[in-house]
């Protein structure tokens, strides 16, 4: 498995990843946790250093079976964990963490979860700057030099958040919505993270599954599965169609390879990319998404006829964050 540096975190991580929000079993339909567990033991195996959960995921529920994992075999990780959510202020449309002291005490939350007393990157989760944010970079700061964590971040695809987070040069990662069908962190984000030496975990190579292919247009998600809103709201259900519409040009590009594959190497051909993080809840998943780390890059040729279909810059964001 191919391996990059992160940023300025300096951390060496697989340019493929593990995504855990789906394990959480919380928005993302039914999961087992030992069809979880055994996922996370196959990744590790085949090469994946790099995991990434949230303390929001299955509340908690994801943080504590990657710790399960790591027991005993810690130093074989790099594990990234999000905080910023949990218990959002809806009225104020404000985070919970208003202090540091309430930061540290989320983040160490996080630490007892994975069962460690360090976590690799701690990353901002909320995507948009409230009144909160020099308390989450004076927190993840003290925490950092206390040892609990070795570099910072945030997820966003907001520029103009990110160009202020990193106001005084120290925020190290940044996790994007970047997919064959958003290519709107070109324009501005990945050129800004070269220079800046800030490295970008992707998050939603497959854009939530719809570049699996398995989707049609009378697809049907469960009860617990917020994709539902796809078909449940007219709005979202032209945008998804015309996204099927898309999905349907790009499997003509996937020749000795499946759609799956080629969206993920897609989101790695660009160096600015750090590491790519396709969830997987079953290892069948897993290894589907592992392949496209032994195929042979994208030719110019393939860039230019997905440039056909997807512009550069162009798409849009598959996820609101």
């Amino acid at each position: 498995m191919e391996k990059r540096r992160l940023g300025k975190t300096g951390l060496e991580v697989s340019v493929i990843g593990l995504g855990l929000w789906a394990i959480g079993g919380k928005d993302w339909g039914p999961t087992d946790d030992r069809e979880s567990l055994g996922t996370i033991d196959a990744a590790l195996e085949a090469g994946i250093t790099f995991f990434d959960t949230a303390d929001v995921y299955g509340d908690g529920r994801s943080e504590r079976l990657l710790g399960t994992a790591m027991k005993g075999r810690r130093d074989r990780f790099i594990v990234a964990t999000k905080i910023g959510w949990t218990g959002f202020d809806e009225a104020r449309k404000c985070s919970a963490y208003d202090t540091v002291d309430k930061l540290i005490a989320g983040v160490e939350g996080s630490l007892r979860r994975l069962n460690t007393d360090y976590v690799d990157v701690i990353q901002r989760h909320i995507d948009y700057p409230d009144p909160t944010v020099d308390v989450f970079l004076e927190g993840f700061q003290v925490l950092q030099n206390a040892g609990k964590v070795r570099g910072y971040g945030l997820s966003t695809s907001d520029f103009a958040f990110l160009r202020q987070f990193n106001a005084d040069g120290g925020c190290g990662t940044l996790q994007v919505d970047y997919s064959l069908l958003n290519r709107t962190p070109e324009a501005e984000v990945l050129p800004y993270c070269r220079s800046k030496d800030i490295g970008v975990i992707v998050r939603g190579p497959l854009a939530m599954g719809i570049l699996t292919g398995k989707f049609e247009a009378g697809t049907r998600f469960g009860e617990n599965d917020f994709r539902r809103r796809w078909h449940e709201s007219e709005q979202e259900r032209k945008i998804y169609l015309d996204d099927l519409a898309k999905v349907e040009r790009l499997r003509g590009l996937a020749v000795d390879r499946s759609l799956t594959q080629l969206a993920i190497q897609f989101t790695v051909h660009d160096s600015a990319v750090t590491t790519s993080i396709p969830g997987a809840k079953t290892v069948l998943q897993l290894r589907e998404n592992l392949a496209a780390a032994s195929l042979p890059p994208l030719t110019e040729a393939e860039i230019a006829a997905i440039d056909a279909i997807t512009p550069p810059g162009g798409g849009r964001r598959i996820w609101p964050a």
